[in-house]
C-alpha cells in the first residue's frame, strides 16, 4: 500500500515502487535516529571536568588576547556546552605557519550561520590547538561571524579529552559538557571516530554538524569516495565567497 498519495510529474510505476521501498527505509531510519537520540539523552553524567582549562580568545575590541576558562563558557541559564575541536596541520620547513584543515573549515563554514540559533538553547564553541591569532585570521578570511573561537594552546585539553594522539596528531571531534550545580561533567564525545568503519565508509563521527554530506547523499552520485572539500576551488569562489 502506498505510504502517501503525492506523485511527481512523469514518474513511472517502477519509479514509484522503488521510491516507496526507499521511503519505508527512510522512515525506519527516522525512527532509529530518534531512538538513538533518546538513548543518548539518558546517558548518566561522565567524569567531572579534569581541569578548568584556560583558553585563549581574541578580544577584538581591545586588540589583544584574553583568557577565558571553560567554566566561563556556560551562560547562566544554559547548562550544556558543545565544543568542536578544529584541526590545524603543523607547518613544515617551507610553510612554518599552521595550515587550517580543509574539512574542519568546511564544517564551520556550514555551521557558523546556525550558531545564533544553536545558542538559544545551549553554549557552543570551536577550539583549536593552534595560536588564537592564526585561528582568528582564518576566521576573518572565511567570513565567520558567530562561532566563538578559542585556542587550547598551552593546556592539556586536547590530550585529556582525546582529540589528539600520543604523537600530537589532532582529531576532529565534538565534545559535550554539562553543568550540574557547581560541577561540570563530560557528557558525550563523537566516539565513533575510534571504531573502525565498515569497508568503503569513513568514520562519519562529525557528519551531524557537516551539512555538505547530507546534501550530496541525496543525489545519484552520492558523496563519492575520492572527493573532499578544499579551502578554495578553481571554478569559483570559496564557500565563504571570498576566493
Amino acid at each position: 500500500m502506498p505510504l502517501h498519495d503525492t506523485r511527481f510529474p512523469g514518474e513511472s510505476d517502477e519509479y514509484r515502487r522503488s521510491r516507496d521501498a526507499l521511503l519505508q527505509a527512510e522512515l525506519e531510519l527516522r525512527r532509529q535516529v530518534e531512538a538513538v537520540a533518546a538513548q543518548r539523552r539518558e546517558l548518566p553524567l561522565g567524569g567531572e571536568l579534569a581541569e578548568d582549562y584556560a583558553f585563549d580568545e581574541w578580544d577584538a575590541a581591545a586588540g589583544k588576547v584574553r583568557q577565558v576558562h571553560l567554566s566561563e563558557l556556560f551562560a547562566p541559564s544554559k547548562d550544556a556546552l558543545v565544543i568542536y575541536s578544529f584541526m590545524f596541520k603543523p607547518g613544515d620547513a617551507g610553510t612554518p605557519l599552521e595550515v587550517p584543515c580543509e574539512l574542519c573549515t568546511s564544517i564551520i563554514d556550514g555551521i557558523d550561520g546556525a550558531v545564533p540559533h544553536i545558542t538559544q538553547r545551549i553554549n557552543f564553541a570551536v577550539v583549536t590547538k593552534a595560536p588564537i591569532e592564526s585561528f582568528s585570521a582564518h576566521a576573518r578570511a572565511r567570513g565567520w561571524r558567530h562561532a566563538r573561537l578559542l585556542s587550547s594552546a598551552g593546556t592539556s585539553f586536547n590530550h585529556d579529552y582525546r582529540v589528539e594522539s600520543s604523537d600530537d596528531d589532532q582529531y576532529a571531534m565534538v565534545t559535550t559538557f554539562v553543568r550540574d550545580g557547581d560541577a561540570i561533567h563530560h557528557f558525550w564525545s563523537s566516539e565513533t571516530w575510534f571504531v573502525p568503519p565498515e569497508p568503503g565508509q569513513n568514520p562519519r563521527h562529525v557528519d551531524f554538524v557537516w551539512p555538505l554530506w547530507a546534501v550530496l547523499d541525496r543525489t545519484p552520485q552520492g558523496r563519492g569516495s575520492d572527493w573532499w572539500p578544499s579551502l578554495s576551488y578553481e571554478d569559483g569562489p570559496s564557500p565563504a565567497g571570498l576566493g
